[in-house]
């Protein structure tokens, strides 16, 4: 959106500086998204009365109307209008009510690629988008619409252009990443997969590092795990959202796994690639989830060989099937659980790393510089800190852990 609004001669500015427009691309996995994006409109009113405020993404597409209802909104942009945004603001007038403009999601077909253009090194690039599975805790197909992607012709063509920027690493996103291939797009004659997808990128000159970004256990494939572990720009580093060590609390939520499909994932990447990192998603206080269902959890992950997590505290969304199952978890106990787990994390993460010290690995360094150090990551995902060095920006280096 920031590059389609440059393209029509609007400048960039800094959030906390005056500004013309406003747009707020806002989330709605959590509660807090929604209350964030209040506060902001209240900041930028403050700021900028005279400014143009526009809302869109997943929270602009499931409650449009109560969007529209906050002082100060001027627009609201649904899914598939979300890239027209600079006609539509050519259409408003500050002052006015605030235009609507969001479709049914059922009719959310296309696919738009997009990637995160900024100093950072690692470049995101979206080559999926929508969702067809139907958890009962999630809004994202409400928000996302149907799973649908970008072709693998496209994709390489835009890593090509992206190489020829400088861009060193390019981190491979999408709604339900491991489902790539679905939804026709760029006269595709035939569903393309994920693992196709990485073969052909590992292919092309120019590009030293790929990530995946997220992929479901279900999707990661035997194939696609024995690839990375033979692959020179596929970095050794797989995020795999498991949400609970329970299969009783994974059915409730009816995700399309049990925790022994994923302990073998885990188990298979660790015995190809023994440094490999392993990131976790993991929900804690989903109705239902009682004392043992959360230990049972917590002793999976304990045992399992993994690197760190990120822990969500269940919160109830409108719509979905969750709502109805009992008991509710009291937030407190919710809250505590996840201390539990992210103390969990912290330790995993020092252990990882500590396995690793006295190596030498290479390190992305990234154009960042905050209190005169610098930021950059291992092939395997260690966060390392050094002296800033602009020389040593976008480039990769032999690191002594």
């Amino acid at each position: 959106m920031g590059r389609l609004l440059e393209n029509d001669g609007f400048i960039k500015k800094d959030f906390d500086e005056v500004a013309d427009v406003y747009v707020i691309n806002t989330c709605s996995v959590t509660e807090n998204a929604d209350k964030e994006c209040r506060q902001l409109v209240r900041r930028i009113q403050r700021k900028a009365p005279e400014a143009l405020v526009v809302i869109t993404g997943c929270y602009a597409q499931l409650k449009p109307q109560e969007i529209a209802s906050i002082p100060g909104v001027d627009l609201v942009l649904g899914a598939a209008e979300k890239f027209n945004i600079t006609q539509h603001l050519k259409e408003i007038t500050k002052g006015d009510s605030a235009k609507i403009c969001s479709c049914d999601i059922e009719e959310v077909n296309s696919f738009v690629p997009t990637h995160s253009v900024n100093d950072r090194t690692r470049i995101f690039l979206k080559v999926q988008d929508g969702c067809d599975y139907n958890c009962s805790f999630c809004t994202i197909p409400m928000a996302r619409g149907k799973s649908r992607s970008d072709s693998i012709d496209n994709v390489v063509s835009n890593v090509q252009a992206l190489a020829e920027q400088g861009a060193k690493e390019i981190v491979l996103t999408g709604i339900n990443l491991g489902d790539f291939g679905k939804g026709l797009h760029g006269g595709k004659k035939k569903e393309e997969t994920f693992y196709e997808l990485v073969q052909e990128l590992d292919k092309i000159e120019g590009i030293e590092r790929f990530r995946i970004s997220s992929i479901e256990p279900n999707l990661l494939s035997n194939d696609i795990i024995e690839f990375v572990s033979n692959s020179r720009r596929f970095m050794p580093h797989f995020h795999i959202p498991l949400q609970s060590g329970s299969n009783k609390i994974l059915g409730l939520m009816r995700r399309r796994y049990k925790k022994e499909l994923y302990a073998e994932r885990v188990g298979l990447i660790k015995t190809m690639m023994p440094h490999c990192c392993i990131g976790v998603d993991v929900i804690t206080g989903f109705p239902g989830e009682t004392d043992a269902d959360f230990d049972e959890t917590f002793q999976f992950l304990h045992q399992l060989d993994i690197s760190y997590l990120h822990v969500f505290t269940y919160s109830e969304r409108a719509n979905t099937t969750a709502l109805d199952i009992e008991p509710v978890v009291p937030m407190q106990k919710r809250q505590e659980r996840n201390k539990i787990l992210r103390n969990l994390s912290y330790q995993k993460m020092q252990y990882f790393t500590s396995l690793h010290t006295g190596q030498v690995r290479k390190v992305l360094f990234e154009a960042n510089s905050k209190n005169g150090m610098m930021e950059g990551y291992t092939d395997n995902y260690i966060k390392i800190t050094a002296p800033h060095n602009q020389l040593w920006a976008n480039t990769i280096r032999e690191w002594k852990i």
